[in-house]
């Protein structure tokens, strides 16, 4: 069975049926009690809401997610079963899923499995009859914060114990846990794993603008809006330096979502950095976004309890256009110490920075996810002007 790093989670497949009682504890001692749909666990993480009503798929599979228990706010969650066609990678990243009522027979001709074999089988643990209302309003006072999942230790005090021995979200570098290792391109049947020649060039098929992709935990929606765009996307690992890069024959760089606290990447920091003194035109989202913020001389904050949802209204500065978008994102840009960037989108929420552009180099970035999967497509656009960017950096 899969363990995620930091909070190994162990669970026991049995019938979805059968009923047994779990317990959720958050740090500051909130306690709710519920049952088990995936069998018996233990297990914590950063306990977040997300507001969509659908897209638990895509959610449970988003790289984004790793070390994060999700309470899911609409009640009923699972009624169209798992796809083979709505994963976001390769397996389930987030540490639990918390929902109201977990559906057991789904009803969807594209089903191949319920909910409750999706997560047993990759050994993430499942808890419902959960007051999500109760938990949702919790976490938007309170903030996002620790907590631990049990069907196995049911004593509240040993679980606030346990909980307070967990790291922060704060400070932790978890990119590294969902970061690619090597080098592979995207194709219509999925990632296929790639060989660099021995100078460090690669072999590109020509059919897009070549596109060094640094994955830090890319959704695979990205990567098939890229190439229908008219990108030919070839995934690197993160530290790949800049004059790696350069040797590959890639045109422009984009850097992907992913997990963690951008000011831990501090080696990828300076890559950048090194990336936008070479030239590169740069594109990044999410986490990619927070990091071209840092390379640029910015900071991030702590968000109270974190983006996570398909409704978040973004306005774009220059033409006043408000969207819908899907967002999953913990941190925030701040703007202090960024005089050569321009502020590009914010949210309509909170204020908080969505979008920036350098004043002068082919560099830009959004927090929101333009290939909102799941999600509205209102911004899908942004993909349109990823490519009139790089292709004018790249002609001039």
């Amino acid at each position: 069975m899969r363990g995620d790093v930091s909070f190994p989670v162990s669970c026991r497949g049995i019938h979805v049926g059968t009923l047994m009682k779990a317990i959720l504890v958050l740090e500051d001692g909130f306690t709710l009690d519920g049952t088990s749909f995936t069998g018996a666990f233990e297990t914590g993480g950063e306990v977040i809401f997300t507001t969509g009503m659908t897209g638990y798929q895509e959610v449970l599979t988003d790289p984004s997610y790793h070390g994060q228990m999700i309470c899911m706010t609409y009640p009923l969650i699972g009624n169209y079963g798992i796809t083979d066609c709505d994963n976001e990678s390769a397996k389930i990243h987030a540490s639990a899923m918390i929902v109201k009522e977990c559906c057991k027979e789904p009803s969807n001709w594209q089903s191949i499995m319920p909910l409750p074999r999706f997560l047993q089988e990759n050994g993430t643990a499942g808890m419902e009859h959960v007051d999500t209302r109760a938990l949702t309003r919790h976490l938007r006072l309170h903030g996002a914060m620790r907590g631990r999942i049990s069907t196995e230790d049911l004593n509240a005090a040993s679980l606030l114990e346990k909980v307070r021995a967990q790291p922060t979200m704060e400070g932790q570098n978890l990119a590294q846990f969902v970061a690619c290792q090597k080098p592979y391109r995207w194709t219509a049947k999925g990632p296929e794993d790639v060989s660099l020649a021995g100078d460090g060039s690669y072999a590109w098929q020509g059919s897009g603008i070549p596109l060094l992709v640094y994955d830090f935990g890319v959704k695979w929606n990205i990567l098939r809006l890229l190439s229908e765009h008219g990108f030919e996307p070839l995934c690197v690992p993160p530290k790949t330096s800049a004059a790696e890069a350069r040797k590959t024959g890639a045109k422009a760089v984009f850097l992907s979502n992913g997990p963690g606290d951008p000011a831990t990447l501090t080696e990828e920091i300076q890559g950048i950095r090194d990336l936008i003194a070479a030239s590169f035109p740069i594109t990044g989202i999410c986490l990619g976004h927070q990091l071209i913020a840092h390379a640029l001389g910015g900071r991030t904050k702590k968000l109270k309890f974190g983006h996570h949802g398909c409704n978040h209204p973004v306005k774009e500065m220059a033409t006043g256009k408000v969207e819908i978008s899907s967002q999953n994102h913990g941190f925030a840009v701040e703007m202090t110490d960024l005089p050569d960037v321009e502020l590009t989108h914010i949210n309509l929420n909170d204020g908080t920075v969505e979008g920036l552009a350098h004043k002068s180099k082919p560099i830009m970035s959004v927090q929101y996810h333009p290939e909102a999967a799941a999600g509205p497509h209102d911004s899908v656009y942004l993909f349109e002007r990823f490519y009139d960017m790089i292709r004018n950096a790249i002609a001039s």
